[in-house]
């Protein structure tokens, strides 16, 4: 133990400054070398010194970094890399881990044998004083003693930590669980690990640093050497696995740790959380004053190795120390490694002197990183010794491990392990002479390290810190405003953190925000809103009609955005609105919504409904006519006939005229405004009667231009009378056309039975089969019969559009086109069968007249068709009418075709729609045959007033009937084939 120039001892507790003092009395020396614990804090300190000193005369050395320049003075690295070379200051901080089970070993042999020659310094812990004066009798002490103090503050939850605390755990499940709950609860968090790379730890210490986060958890890492701006430490457990079990911590281990709190001359706290039990008082006393049990055995390993063969080498390591201060400590992992590798056949048989046995050792040195398992560690070392003895480690071989690990994907866990195994590659490249291109090896893997190590520190961030609330609670803290903008999208940013949205007039929270963070960011977007909520209530107050709408369920809306919802009101065509708008914003604001909201929609009931609105303010109407305007108008233009049919009898003819100039239409099933029929104002009507009924689900209105719709039995038959349709069988079918069909059927012989023809079909878009349903459902009964089939010679009717008969029901637009397509491909298949007739020669025509003649005597049997025969078939009625009113008792009334009119009343009086001189009723058609035709009582052609009238049509010997085309398989290119296709589809 030779001693050359001064040495003193630097003793105290934590938070003394003794580095700093260690690295000021270094730079008054010409050179120097300095042993720190970490890589992170032998960063941090070659950092400063290059900061004074410049770096062409600063070298750093690590196991994983070796940067050293041509004109070196000092000397920064870890302690077990410190080079072995005079100069006038040698300083070892934390000489305290002397103790240390598994390096202690290292800090004893520095303490033993590292001097400067003129001045050598040992900085660590008091409890080390004995020992060194024991060890090192010539050691001068001096106390540093702490700048602030150091006071117990008890249990506390990790909900409740203060800002600017260290919470310290001893696994990485539990930093990892620990992060995530103050991740949720405080913002986030930085994380601080051992295992983590130099460049990670310090990125994750300047975030909490810089202030981005207020929270640090960590390991026993920060224990050592890293000087932090730290006010509580809170211990998560007291019990650490040191590598072979799992012990309590030492009280000088827990002193080391809390010491951290406070920073200079700024007090601190120390605590426990979670599952950590309360200290006892005298743990307590010791950590506050900084006093502990002296350490009275240091770890110890012999120095002087022999490199004759492996079992010497073995030998040597585990000689006793022979001094009753030091002990050797647990088996070290190189030692463990090469007891494994002398046993492998294949280094039995390459060891054959003392250079191999000594190279082996070195090997054996290197750290195992990965921490896989040690069979695995020293197969791969056995793989390198092989290399080194051939002379370098393969270049490609070792770019194809380096180029498996580089890749920056994946979590947490798969970044970590990519970072352990690189680390092996960066130790071999420092090593000298073991790869061919040192420069290029070192630099590789140092970059691959740097971006492992950015993005496993890009990971952390992503998962334990929650920018936004960790940005908001600074800005809190340091009471100043926030920042907040709003964007032409409606997002909303605070201190350019995405903090919500701006629907409409309503500002909607990011809803991942915690509950106290939505209050922060409610609060700082409101600020920012009140200018944006009057610019917004300008520009829709201003904006056309055209830009806003309203939906099938009452909202209301502008473009993509609601603004408010429709809600009952003094009656149907009156709604009222209730807007949607922030309180926030300010009663101002809402009541500028809501009058430009009320607009729209009074404008809209107003054009869509005038006819109706027309007929409310005629005051022209009285008696009768009005009180009939005042249940249509009531009934949003749509009445059905069944339940008015008094009111409708008692109307005279007056007051039916001044009806109808209001387009009010007498229908025989529905009185009705056709020009309520269209889409707009049949979907508005279904809104305006569910707000007015109090519905809580409104009915949506069927699709346009459908002539019938299924008829649901859940949905009331109100409902398809608003949607403008009338239950039918298992169809509902559009009420004008129900009107025109019934126009069509009282052409018919309704007693005797009459067939479907082409114009009732074509009008209602069905097949034979649905429509004898329809019928049904009408009140028909419907006999189905099966007959040959006659070939039609006649020109088939074609479907006219609704507009082309003069009616004033709506005309969709497919059914127009589908009309002009259909009667055109008709013409053209007739044109093209008459033209080959025409081009037939005599000879050919006569030929095939014979052919036809021949074909004639082979009978084939008839082909067959389906048809019905439809007959009025009423529901029976308790109060049968006379003989008389028969016939009106038996079918709804409505008004007639033109050309069909009724006679006059028994006493004498005309009846709606005929003149005064017209003929009286026993000269008019009885029944319900078609016009012109005499029928006897018993509603028979002939009999009484038997004989063709003179004029009109010739009698017939029996009911006449009109039939369709037997429904059978459409030809393909028949136009009545599309034509049925594309009723069915609709």
């Amino acid at each position: 133990m030779t001693t050359r120039g001064r040495i003193t001892a630097i003793l105290g507790p934590t938070n003394t400054g003794k580095t700093h003092y260690a690295i000021q009395r270094m730079l008054n020396h010409r050179s120097g070398v300095i042993g720190l614990p970490l890589r992170l804090l032998a960063r941090e300190v070659y950092d400063r010194i290059v900061a004074a000193r410049g770096p062409s005369v600063v070298a750093l050395v690590t196991g994983e970094e070796r940067i050293v320049p041509d004109r070196v003075q000092y000397w920064v690295a870890t302690t077990e890399a410190m080079p072995d070379i005079a100069t006038d200051f040698v300083a070892i901080d934390e000489i305290q881990l002397c103790a240390d089970p598994g390096r202690g070993h290292v800090f004893t042999d520095r303490l033993l044998h590292m001097r400067g020659t003129v001045e050598t310094l040992f900085l660590g812990s008091s409890t080390m004083r004995p020992t060194i004066a024991a060890l090192v009798p010539e050691t001068q002490f001096e106390r540093k003693e702490r700048f602030s103090t150091l006071s117990w503050a008890g249990s506390k939850k990790l909900s409740r930590m203060p800002p600017r605390s260290a919470i310290v755990g001893f696994s990485v499940d539990d930093v990892y669980a620990m992060a995530e709950l103050i991740r949720r609860q405080k913002g986030g968090c930085a994380v601080v690990m051992g295992a983590l790379s130099p460049r990670t730890r310090n990125a994750q210490v300047e975030m909490y640093q810089n202030g981005e986060v207020d929270y640090l958890v960590a390991t026993d890492a920060i224990g050592m050497g890293l000087n932090l701006d730290i006010k509580h430490v809170a211990f998560s457990a007291t019990h650490k696995f040191d590598g072979k079990r799992v012990r309590p911590l030492f009280p000088h281990e827990m002193g080391q740790i809390a010491g951290r709190a406070g920073r200079h001359t700024e007090s601190g706290t120390f605590g426990v959380t979670g599952e950590a039990e309360p200290l006892d008082d005298g743990l307590i006393d010791a950590l506050e004053n900084h006093r502990f049990a002296p350490i009275s055995r240091l770890i110890w390993r012999n120095g002087k190795l022999e490199f004759g063969s492996m079992d010497r080498l073995v030998e040597s390591l585990e000689t006793g120390p022979g001094h009753d201060l030091l002990t050797r400590g647990r088996e070290a992992d190189d030692i463990a490694t090469l007891k494994i590798l002398r046993e492998f056949p294949e280094i039995k048989d390459r060891i054959r002197g003392g250079k191999d046995v000594r190279l082996l050792w070195d090997v054996c040195r290197v750290p195992d990183f990965r921490g896989i398992s040690s069979m695995e560690h020293a197969t791969l070392l056995a793989r390198i010794f092989g290399f080194l003895q051939d002379g370098h480690i393969p270049a490609d071989w070792l770019g194809r491990a380096i180029e498996r690990i580089d890749r920056t994907a994946g979590d947490i866990d798969a970044i970590s392990k990519r970072l352990a195994y690189i680390r092996t590659w960066t130790y071999v490249a420092q090593r000298t002479g073991w790869v061919a291109d040192e420069k290029h090896w070192r630099g590789e893997t140092r970059a691959v390290e740097d971006r492992l190590s950015d993005a496993l520190h890009a990971a952390l961030t992503q998962r334990f810190v929650d920018r936004r609330t960790s940005v908001l609670l600074r800005r809190l803290k340091q009471k100043e405003s926030l920042v907040a903008e709003v964007n032409d999208k409606g997002e909303v940013t605070v201190e350019g953190e995405f903090a919500g949205r701006l629907e409409g007039f309503r500002f909607r929270p990011d809803q991942t925000a915690s509950a106290d963070e939505a209050k922060m960011l409610s609060r700082a977007s409101y600020d920012a809103l009140k200018p944006e909520f009057h610019l917004r209530a300008d520009r829709f107050y201003n904006a056309p009609d055209t830009e806003m709408d309203y939906t099938e369920q009452g909202g209301l809306m502008w473009g993509t955005q609601a603004v408010g919802k429709l809600v009952k009101g003094a009656d149907p065509l009156h709604p009222m609105v209730e807007v949607f708008v922030d309180e926030e914003a300010g009663p101002e604001i809402a009541d500028k919504v809501r009058r430009r909201a009320q607009h729209f929609i009074d404008r809209k009931i107003a054009a869509l409904y005038e006819p109706l609105l027309t007929l409310q303010k005629d005051e022209t109407l009285t008696g009768l006519a009005r009180g009939f305007a005042f249940r249509l108008v009531e009934a949003l233009g749509i009445l059905s006939r069944d339940g008015i049919a008094t009111e409708v009898k008692e109307l005279d003819q007056e007051s039916r005229g001044m009806l109808r100039k209001h387009g009010v239409r007498f229908g025989q099933f529905t009185i009705f405004l056709p020009a309520l029929l269209k889409p707009a104002p049949t979907r508005l009507r279904l809104v305006l009667w569910s707000l007015h009924e109090g519905l809580s689900e409104f009915p949506e209105s069927p699709p346009p231009g459908l002539v019938t719709i299924p008829h649901l039995p859940v949905v009331p038959d109100q409902v398809y009378a608003l949607s403008g349709y009338r239950p039918a069988g298992e169809r509902a079918i559009r009420i004008d056309m129900l009107e025109r069909l019934a126009d069509l059927l009282r052409a018919q012989d309704t007693r005797g039975g009459f067939e479907a023809n082409p114009d009732m079909l074509s009008i209602t878009g069905m097949t034979l089969e649905q429509f004898s349903g329809l019928m049904q459902g009408l009140g028909y009964s419907a006999d189905k019969g099966e007959r040959s089939k006659v070939k039609a010679t006649e020109e088939p009717a074609v479907v006219s559009a609704p507009e082309a008969d003069g009616s004033d029901a709506p005309m969709t637009e497919e059914e127009s086109v589908l009309a002009a397509e259909t009667r055109a491909k008709w013409e053209a298949e007739q044109a093209e069968k008459r033209q080959p007739d025409a081009e037939v020669s005599p000879d050919a025509a006569e030929s095939a007249t014979e052919a036809e003649a021949e074909a004639s005597t082979e009978v084939a049997p008839p082909e067959m068709e389906v048809f019905y025969t439809f007959k009025w078939a009423p529901k029976p009625r308790g109060n049968r009418r006379s003989q008389g009113d028969r016939g009106q008792a038996e079918r709804p009334q409505g008004d007639r075709p033109q050309g069909q009119r009724r006679g006059p009343r028994r006493d004498g009086a005309p009846r709606e729609g005929q003149a005064k001189d017209a003929a009286p009723a026993s000269d008019r058609p009885r029944g319900d045959g078609p016009q012109g035709e005499r029928r006897d009582r018993n509603g028979k052609p002939g009999g009484k007033f038997g004989g063709p009238k003179k004029g009109g049509k010739p009698s017939h010997q029996g009911p006449q009937t009109f039939s369709s085309r037997p429904e059978k398989k459409a030809d393909p290119d028949s136009p009545f084939a599309i034509l049925a296709q594309l009723k069915d589809k609709t």
